[in-house]
């Protein structure tokens, strides 16, 4: 499965923290998940395309299963972004001045989701997918979290780099086991911020 993030929302555009909140793509949001369709063929063929159930990841999965001419399957709740808790809707300089210390300290505040909670759920729909569509290839869009936490899983993936919209790799999906392989993956060549990237932005 090649799993990527969602194209730019309107929260990923001023730098608020998501979470599990749903706000919708930006039009260029739109635009990076139309050519994600084009560009995703070089790496394909896909026989579907699974997301979320958030609209951000539902839109961008809609929009390059139209570029593939493929079927796009219902969305899963186990690959929603990881929770952040009474961070949701926050954008930085709210977080420093409510939480003072939390981020220079990397520390996370009351509901925030652990790394552990959001591997055991997506690996669950993951497998679920693997099973159900055994022998096909699946495109999926999922959540920077969710990439983040299944890459963190394995020792080989090295030090946190930000994933950027439309940006992912693949995963080797085994009962036992769900495995990044190869380097990650940009469907665009701007699925960065509009500003310079922020290291605390989620």
């Amino acid at each position: 499965m090649l799993i990527i993030r969602h194209g730019e929302s309107t929260w990923n555009a001023v730098r608020r923290w998501q979470g599990q909140a749903d706000p919708p793509l930006t039009e260029r949001g739109e635009g990076q998940a139309r050519r994600a369709g084009d560009a995703a063929q070089a790496h394909g063929p896909f026989d579907f395309v699974a997301t979320s159930t958030l609209q951000r990841a539902r839109r961008t999965g809609e929009l390059i299963a139209q570029g593939l001419g493929i079927e796009m399957l219902d969305g899963e709740d186990g690959l929603s972004e990881r929770s952040a808790g009474e961070w949701e809707g926050l954008t930085r300089s709210e977080i420093e001045e409510r939480f003072p210390g939390y981020l220079e300290n990397d520390q996370r505040p009351p509901g925030y989701e652990p790394d552990e909670s959001i591997i055991e759920r997506s690996s669950a729909a993951l497998r679920d997918l693997a099973a159900t569509h055994a022998g096909s290839r699946l495109l999926v869009v999922s959540h920077g979290g969710i990439i983040h936490a299944l890459e963190r899983a394995h020792a080989d993936t090295g030090k946190w780099e930000r994933l950027d919209n439309l940006t992912g790799r693949w995963f080797n999906v085994g009962d036992t086991a769900i495995e990044p392989t190869g380097k990650r993956i940009a469907l665009v060549s701007d699925g960065g911020p509009p500003a310079p990237p922020d290291r605390s932005y989620a």
